[in-house]
């Protein structure tokens, strides 16, 4: 039985597809398709690759297509489409004839071709790493991480496209968090650089890509390295968000300091080192992480003193300019809670914080000024706040010691 014949395209980063060479087999980056075509015939043309499992519909090309311009005869349009779209076809695979075939009332790839994507070798990879763990996954990792080449057809940006370039970009970026670990964990420090530089271009606001890099810099002796990745960052985060690092860059940041005095530093320095800051007269603002050690703390003290405490979740509500009122909500917390007051952030626009030694009344007069100030500051703001309390318990561990 004769082989099907294959085709191959690359849609992750630039469309392009890899010749086959004498013995059939794919090799090479790849040939971009040329873009002199347009921008929508290339787009056709994808979505037709996208979905060439299936019988593609004229109704559905011409919703997706023409969906705003069915008073010009769009399936005129649309039989105009197919031919460009089939000369270009032929002009990259000249050896298959009828590639894409017409059926009736919709259109189909032929069936003694077999279509290749990277997509799906990517989707592949990253899937089967999922089923393994540990070290076991890092093949599939690895193979998933050399395959996303850019976000998917970065060119387009017609909403088809756009959907399935933020799913890519997600597995992508889980793949290379998944990594990072085993990475450090077999110190492979050059390749967790690299690997955290690539994540950072596609998402430079996930801090763990450059809390990552700045550990190996500082594991290759390159404190100044690890410096300059930290300048990059809060520079970047203060200027897209106006937030500055969290407590886990910053200390990574206070240990390069540490490692810059020249081994460790003497104790003096290290003691005026850890000492640093705490003359803030603000809420003390830290990664999740550290305010549940601080909550972990805190219930050990309830546990031997009986007083109470009270977590609080504070959220903006949909109707809020995400960036803005994300400050402004910032700033009031900060500036009206108790000096000291620690407060986490959760997502964009909702926080946790722990106002010590206060019961749930006392809660809610704080929660009350927080509402009250924030209207009254920021007045034309459409943003709605919400608050949910809850008593934190002591440690009962503690409690038997």
């Amino acid at each position: 039985m004769e082989e099907k014949k294959e085709v191959y395209f690359n849609l992750l980063g630039s469309f392009s597809y890899i010749p086959q060479d004498i013995f059939g087999s794919f090799e090479g980056e790849g040939v971009a398709v040329s873009k002199k075509a347009g921008k929508k015939t290339l787009s056709v043309l994808q979505y037709l690759i996208v979905n060439y499992a299936r019988h593609i519909s004229s109704e559905e090309l011409i919703d997706i297509f023409w969906a705003e311009h069915k008073s010009c005869d769009p399936a005129n349009a649309l039989r105009n489409m197919l031919y460009k779209i089939r000369s270009l076809l032929k002009e990259l695979f000249p050896k298959h004839d009828y590639i894409l075939q017409t059926l009736p009332g919709c259109y189909a790839w032929d069936a003694e071709i077999c279509i290749k994507l990277d997509t799906e070798e990517f989707e592949h990879a990253c899937l089967k790493a999922r089923e393994r763990s540990g070290k076991d996954s890092m093949e599939f990792l690895r193979q998933a991480v050399f395959l996303y080449k850019g976000d998917f057809l970065s060119g387009n940006d017609d909403e088809w496209a756009r959907a399935l370039r933020q799913y890519y970009k997600t597995l992508y970026l889980d793949a290379c968090k998944a990594l990072l670990p085993l990475l450090e964990e077999e110190e492979q420090w050059m390749e967790l650089i690299n690997l955290c530089g690539q994540a950072y271009q596609i998402d430079f606001s996930i801090e763990e890509f450059t809390a990552c890099q700045m550990r190996a810099y500082i594991a290759l002796g390159q404190p100044e390295q690890a410096v300059e990745r930290y300048e990059a960052f809060k520079g970047r985060m203060l200027t897209e968000f106006g937030i500055p690092p969290t407590e886990q860059i910053e200390q990574i940041r206070a240990l390069v300091s540490g490692l810059s005095m020249g081994n460790g530093g003497d104790e003096q320095e290290i003691f005026k080192m850890v000492c640093e800051g705490s003359g803030s007269k603000q809420a003390f603002f830290c990664s999740f992480g550290v305010f549940r050690s601080i909550v972990a703390l805190e219930r050990r003290h309830l546990a031997r003193s009986g007083s109470r405490s009270t977590l609080v979740i504070v959220s903006l509500g949909r109707s809020r300019v995400p960036t803005t009122d994300v400050r402004r909500l910032e700033r009031i917390l900060q500036d009206g809670l108790r000096i000291g007051d620690p407060v986490a952030r959760l997502t964009a626009g909702s926080y946790i914080l722990m106002l010590t030694g206060t019961d749930t009344q006392g809660a809610q007069s704080v929660i009350n000024r927080i509402d009250c100030t924030f209207h009254k500051v920021y007045r034309h703001s459409n943003a709605r706040l919400s608050f949910r309390t809850s008593i934190l318990s002591p440690d009962k561990e503690e409690v038997k010691m």
